[in-house]
């Protein structure tokens, strides 16, 4: 098998070479993977709290999968709570509140899931919104959809990388960028 290209990075003061995947013909995206990672999340965890430091919020909320471990990380760092929205419905969820997005790395339908215990949790609260890469923006507006319906307020958002157009992602606290690679 042929060795894959990477695109080297720092975050937090940690290096890693991100893997490049074709997504599409002739657009590739480096791909952050920070499950089992523990040392790269517990640095970014500690870096996303003192950029954040000064947002006013109740509750952190991130999308599963890959961005569970940061959320978890920045719970602890922070001492507040997290909550994650599911992919699939399970019938202890309840009543729970859905949003369907469309995600960049399948190029697929997603389902966003509230479970009904963490909807009464959430409720009219002031949230954190947290990912690990935020790349066209499709799983934060599945996020806000869901925090809408519950009556939650979105007091911020934060991730470890954006990727894109960094103008378009002014408003994200994150630890760096990543660009596309066309070819």
């Amino acid at each position: 098998m042929p060795k894959r290209k990477t695109y080297s990075i720092e975050i937090a003061g940690i290096k890693r070479d991100l893997r490049l995947f074709e997504i599409k013909p002739g657009l590739k995206i480096a791909i952050l993977n920070i499950l089992g990672d523990t040392e790269l999340v517990q640095a970014c965890a500690r870096a996303l709290a003192q950029k954040i430091k000064e947002v006013d919020y109740d509750i952190i909320v991130t999308a599963e999968a890959k961005s569970i471990p940061l959320a978890y990380a920045l719970s602890v760092e922070t001492k507040k709570p997290y909550i994650v929205f599911r992919k699939l419905y399970k019938p202890y969820m309840g009543d729970a509140i859905q949003a369907e997005t469309l995600s960049i790395t399948t190029g697929q339908p997603q389902v966003l899931i509230l479970d009904e215990k963490d909807r009464e949790l959430i409720a009219g609260k002031k949230v954190l919104i947290v990912d690990d890469v935020i790349s066209t923006g499709s799983t934060l507006q599945g996020m806000k959809m869901i925090l809408d319906k519950v009556g939650a307020s979105v007091a911020g958002e934060a991730a470890i990388l954006t990727e894109g157009d960094p103008a378009q992602w002014m408003h994200i606290y994150s630890l760096g960028h990543l660009p596309l690679f066309m070819e």
